[in-house]
This record gives structure tokens, C-alpha cells and sequence, in this order.
């Protein structure tokens, strides 16, 4: 094989030893966990918001904007539930460009996962502390989420591994909120076969151990568009396609049928101002019908303090270096416009 191994990281076990979560933000995520399973178990009418960069490249920028979601949350809170995405895994459809905070806490410098392991959890941790509110991100890689599952509250798998069987069994394993997302086909039937595997108990290799795992009740589907044989980005957010994802939902057996929109990727051909549109067609169809309002539990909008993108070596401040997003002016009204049509 040609692996040139380079340093030994340290176990999970080894890190959260070394750089424990603290008590109260294990008391926070307990908290929000329960009230996000919530909704969607059906106990909870209110609605999800996972708001935030396309990555969390800088811990400075990150933190701010999350700290500007909680007067939002504070007068929202009876309607929407605001949780922050902190994606410190970003998927390359290439294998270039900046990978996220994980391989590179510095993006203008060498790859450090060890350094990354470190600056991911002091970040995350961080902005629950000076926020309240616990953070999704995303399961690139399944074998790195237990250096982050203790203080997470939601789980994405994205469209490139959600075919994958490492990712949909170790998803079983997960007690918070999974998102599987439909492939870039766009197939549903691929989707929603990853969320039977995940919603199932298994048996299987992990981390070098046996483990089994119960099956996740929580896991379901998020939709983030497709893209066709000639690259053409094709929406699957329109009222049509979530009643077609309604039918193929009540033709399997699974426990709480639930769908996340995901307004920007190719459901906006990451044109990222088309998300505030989209995201308030998605509100129009759940006030047609009982059955979509029931099935749709929220939305992902990628969002940041500067609108748009930049290259790594610019240097704006809470602008991303991946794909472009909504600036916080944009984003802020838009979230009062959600809890006011929910």
C-alpha cells in the first residue's frame, strides 16, 4: 500500500479526557437534545432551523455569528428552534481545496489533524458556552464523530456518502437526530434505503472493535436537490416533490417520518440569495397540507456575517472560503419570517 503513515492520533477516549466538555454544556445538550427529539417524534410543532457557514474555518468568526443567534432565538423560541451549523468536515467533490477545521485549523497552512482534533472541540465547546445552543454538523468521515458526539445535537450525512455502509451503520448507532440526504442522482429510494439501514439495529466493524448497534428512530431524510447526467442542478423542494417523498415514506416501515430542506446546493444551484425564496415555498407548502406540515421539521440554510464567498488568502471576516452564503442582515430577517408563517 502506498500509505505513508505519519503521526498516531490520539483515541477519542484520550481526547475527552484531555479536553472534557464541561458540565453545564452537558446539561445544555441534554436539554436540547430532548427538546429536538421533540419534534421529530411529534411531540414538539416547532420548527428547525440549522442556520450557518458553509465551513467553520475560523473559531473568532464562527462563535460571533452563532452569539448573534440568540436574541433571535430568545424571541422565537415558542416557534423555531435554531440550531447552529459548526460543519468542521468539508467534503471536496475533487479532493481539493480547503478539507475544514479538522485537517486544517489554519487554512493557509499544512494539514494538522491533531491540531484540527483540538481547535474542532475548543470551537465547538466555545460556542455553546457563550450561546446555549448545541450544533450540527456534518459526518464526513464516521470514524471521527465520537471526537465530536458529545456535544452534538444533530448529525448530516451529505450526498456523496449517503450510498455509503459505514456511514448508514454507524448512523444506527447515534442517539441524536440523523440527516440522510438524497444522492446527487436524486434518487429518493437510495435515500430513504439509508434511513431504513440507520433506523435499524446492526452488527458490524468499528474503530477496529465489534460493536452492535439498537437503530436510530431519529434518522431521516433531507432533501438538497440533484443534479442530472449533464450537471444540471435539478430542486426537489417544490410542493410535487414533497408529496411524491410523502407516498414512498408511507409505503415503508419507518418510525417517524420526518424531511429536511435543504434550501441551497442544488436546490438553489448555489445561487445562495435564491435560498430565502425557497425556504418561504417551503412554508407555503406546509400550509397547504396538514400531511407536508407533519413531514417537513425544517429547514438548512447556509448562512454567515459577510454574504457571499472569498478566496482563502483574502481575509474578510466571516466571509466563507467554500461555497458562497446569505449575509447576516438577509439571514436575520428571514429567520423572523419563518416564526412568523409557522
Amino acid at each position: 500500500m502506498a500509505l505513508n503513515f505519519l503521526q498516531i492520533l490520539p483515541t477519542p477516549d484520550e481526547t475527552r479526557k484531555l479536553y472534557p466538555v464541561p458540565q453545564k454544556v452537558a446539561e445544555i445538550k441534554k436539554k436540547r437534545d430532548e427538546e429536538i427529539r421533540k419534534v421529530f417524534t411529534g411531540e414538539s410543532g416547532k420548527f428547525l432551523v440549522m442556520i450557518g457557514p458553509c465551513s467553520a474555518d475560523n473559531e473568532e468568526a464562527v462563535c460571533d455569528y452563532v452569539r448573534r443567534l440568540v436574541p433571535i432565538q430568545e424571541e422565537i423560541r415558542d416557534k423555531v428552534i435554531l440550531i447552529p451549523r459548526i460543519y468542521t468536515n468539508k467534503p471536496r467533490t475533487t479532493g481539493e481545496g480547503y478539507k475544514g477545521i479538522l485537517h486544517q485549523p489554519d487554512p493557509e497552512k499544512k494539514p494538522d489533524p491533531l491540531a484540527g482534533i483540538i481547535a474542532l472541540r475548543r470551537m465547538h465547546i466555545r460556542a455553546v458556552e457563550e450561546s446555549g445552543l448545541t450544533a450540527a454538523d456534518e459526518m464526513l468521515y464516521p470514524e471521527n464523530v465520537p471526537y465530536v458526539d458529545d456535544f452534538l445535537s444533530y448529525i448530516a450525512v451529505g450526498a456523496r456518502s449517503v450510498e455509503n455502509q459505514q456511514h448508514r451503520l454507524a448512523a444506527s448507532g447515534f442517539d441524536v437526530p440523523v440527516g440522510m440526504k438524497n444522492p446527487t442522482s436524486g434518487d429518493f429510494t437510495v435515500m430513504l434505503n439509508s434511513v431504513v439501514a440507520a433506523q435499524h439495529g446492526h452488527s458490524f466493524i468499528y474503530r477496529g472493535w465489534e460493536v452492535e448497534t439498537p437503530g436510530n428512530e431519529l434518522a431521516h431524510v433531507v432533501l438538497r436537490g440533484a443534479v442530472n447526467k449533464r450537471g444540471v442542478s435539478l430542486p426537489n423542494y417544490h410542493y410535487e416533490d414533497l408529496q411524491t417523498l410523502l407516498e414512498l415514506y408511507r409505503a415503508r416501515d419507518l418510525k417517524n417520518p420526518a424531511c429536511i430542506v435543504d434550501a441551497n446546493h442544488s436546490n438553489s444551484n448555489k445561487q445562495y440569495k435564491e435560498q430565502i425564496r425557497i425556504v418561504k415555498e417551503v412554508l407555503h407548502s406546509r400550509s397547504c397540507s396538514g400531511d407536508i406540515r407533519s413531514l417537513v421539521k425544517g429547514v438548512m440554510i447556509e448562512s454567515y456575517i459577510e454574504e457571499g464567498c472569498q478566496g482563502i488568502h483574502d481575509h474578510v471576516y466571516g466571509k466563507s472560503i467554500t461555497d458562497p452564503c446569505l449575509g447576516w442582515e438577509d439571514s436575520r430577517r428571514l429567520l423572523y419570517e419563518i416564526a412568523e408563517r409557522c
